[in-house]
This record gives C-alpha cells, structure tokens and sequence, in this order.
C-alpha cells in the first residue's frame, strides 16, 4: 500500500508594488478614471473597456485594435499586442 505526500502549498505573496495606487495621466483616465488605482487594476479596468467596445481582433485574439480613446495611450499606434499594451500602458502610471 503506498502513501502518498501531500505538500504544502503556499500562497503566493503579491508584489507589494503592483498593489501601490498609481497616479493616472489624462490619456488613461478617459478609459480607467482620474482616481489613483494600483497597476493590477487598471489593467483590469482596461481589458473590461476593450471587451466592452469589442476592440479585440477577430482573427488574432491577442492584439488590440484602438478606438481615439486607446490610440492616445498607444501613441497613436492603431493595432497593439496585449504584451506591448502593458508596457505603453505603465507610461501612463507615475
């Protein structure tokens, strides 16, 4: 008869940094709100206003295509990856 281990699972601590509310530029704040949020949460917020206007390519899942809102985070860029969302997003975040 074997016995079997169970191990322990720990919880993962979040990164206090990305839990710290961040102040919003103007751009973003036409899409999140003016209100200091922390980094998780805005992209959260983010990602409900794309699905919610359907900005998400049909054929490629993983880029987003931007309305005006969108396009003065992106730089003006018209079609992002969710990966270089993130990163032009944190330019907006002080």
């Amino acid at each position: 008869m074997a016995t079997k281990k169970k191990a322990a699972k720990s919880k993962r601590k979040p990164n206090p940094e990305f839990m710290k509310p961040m102040n919003i530029s103007d751009e973003l704040a036409e899409i999140v709100g003016s209100k200091p949020l922390p980094r998780t949460q805005v992209v959260k917020k983010l990602w409900e206003y794309i699905k919610k206007h359907k900005l998400q390519d049909t054929k490629n899942r993983r880029n987003i295509n931007a309305d005006e809102n969108l396009k003065a985070v992106f730089g003006g860029k018209k079609t992002v990856s969710m990966f270089e969302m993130t990163k032009l997003v944190n330019k907006h975040l002080s």
